[in-house]
């Protein structure tokens, strides 16, 4: 609601703007009006830009805190699990036991994929990057559910929402799968969604494979602590697209394809990378002076974030896990022996403390991933499986409200003026 007004004076013209305050965070100025008196905004990168109204997420960089529907990101990981999650994000409260116990069947009910998306695996090479195949299967998925793609019937957007919740990790298996040449593995029933994510992506018919409890519960708080994350650049690319009218799955593959880029979805991948860089625990001298050393290119990935200024909320939780995974499985993998120094180090060198790089989210869900057996060329597979829900929150929530308009963002324009057309003389 419009709490005060800001006075924006251009030239010998002043626009008044309302000042709308939210329950938490920065106030933000609407400028809706400035484009009927001349003017638009320029903010490359929407860096002081509120695109939308969400209820869904909050997130206070400064402070550390990350928040859905209310519930700090702390207690959620420790407490619940993700089918919990999933429901909380959707329906904005948490579920009683009973509707607990009705949700999980249903999404179980759905986790099976239409055995024609087998024909659509053998179109891809064999060495296809798991995020393409995934990113075009996702999209592929909207050829088989005409009767749920009336975007503005409620009980049909949520009905799209629990089919890709359910099937993702069914479709992520299929890329792994498709990719080391083992035939796909359905998923079972009696499984919880991450055990049944593991099963799909490990067993083969030949032998059964048993699942640990560690990894199942870490492989869950993956999945919890990268469910949603506020309007970044996929979400953004989600709503985007479904403004437009597209149905939830092409939505979904353009999230999938944002989420693609390096610069968002590849850092616990990048993490893995700059370990493998750094090679041995001898080495980390080496590379810790070339990260103080402003002149040097070099950074340590996987630690500090973009948002979170002071420690980012999500590794406290994703660490306990991160080191119960190590204890359990008790790997003797060199990498893994740097990853763990290069923890010591950053969190004992006054130096870290002071830039505040301490180390994040990333760090340690790419050291779980890795210890488990999953190649790096998944990470981000199993980023967008986390954050499909936060995606399908977001666009059922965007379709929910009155009043939405396709997004169309302005532009300064830096091109020629207009000029005349010399015909030629062919």
């Amino acid at each position: 609601m419009a709490d005060n007004t800001a006075i924006l004076k251009v030239r010998d013209k002043e626009i008044e703007l309302p000042i709308l305050s939210g329950t938490a965070g920065n106030d933000v100025i609407d400028v809706r009006s400035l484009g009927a008196n001349g003017y638009f905004t320029y903010d490359p990168g929407f860096m002081a830009t509120g695109s939308c109204e969400s209820s869904i997420t909050y997130i206070d960089g400064a402070k550390g805190i990350l928040l859905h529907r209310g519930y700090s990101i702390e207690e959620l990981a420790r407490n619940s699990d993700y089918i919990e999650v999933v429901y909380m994000l959707l329906h904005d409260k948490t579920p009683n036991k009973q509707e607990y116990k009705d949700f999980k069947d249903t999404i179980t009910r759905h986790t099976l994929v239409h055995d024609q998306l087998n024909n659509f695996f053998r179109g891809f090479r064999r060495d296809a990057h798991p995020m393409a195949m995934l990113c075009g299967s996702v999209g592929a998925m909207s050829s088989f559910y005409h009767d749920d793609l009336n975007i503005h019937d409620p009980e049909q957007r949520l009905r799209s929402a629990y089919r890709l919740v359910a099937k993702m990790p069914t479709l992520v298996a299929m890329c792994y799968k498709y990719n080391v040449g083992q035939p796909f593995v359905y998923p079972k029933n009696e499984l919880s969604y991450a055990e049944n994510f593991l099963n799909m992506m490990f067993s083969v018919p030949a032998e059964d494979y048993k699942i640990s409890p560690a990894v199942a519960k870490a492989v869950d708080r993956i999945f919890i602590l990268h469910a949603d994350h506020e309007q970044n650049a996929s979400t953004s690319t989600v709503r985007l697209a479904g403004s437009s009218g597209a149905n939830p799955y092409a939505c979904i593959a353009a999230g999938v394809a944002s989420l693609w880029g390096p610069a968002h979805g590849g850092a616990n991948e990048a993490c893995l990378n700059m370990l493998e860089e750094i090679g041995t625990v001898e080495r980390i001298p080496e590379f810790i002076a070339k990260a103080k050393d402003k002149d040097d290119p070099f950074r340590l990935m996987g630690f500090g974030h973009r948002v979170y200024k002071n420690f980012d909320p999500r590794a406290t939780v994703m660490r306990e896990s991160c080191h119960e995974v190590l204890a359990e499985l008790n790997i003797d993998d060199p990498l893994l022996n740097v990853a763990m120094e290069l923890e010591r180090i950053a969190l004992s060198d006054p130096y870290f403390a002071e830039k505040k790089l301490f180390p994040n989210v990333d760090f340690y869900s790419g050291i779980v991933l890795k210890a488990i057996g999953i190649p790096t060329n998944m990470f981000t597979c199993i980023f967008a499986l986390a954050r499909t829900v936060g995606w399908v929150s977001h666009w059922h929530e965007m379709l929910s409200q009155p009043g939405q308009k396709i997004g169309r963002p302005r532009q300064l324009y830096t091109g020629e003026a207009q000029r005349p057309y010399n015909k030629l003389d062919k």
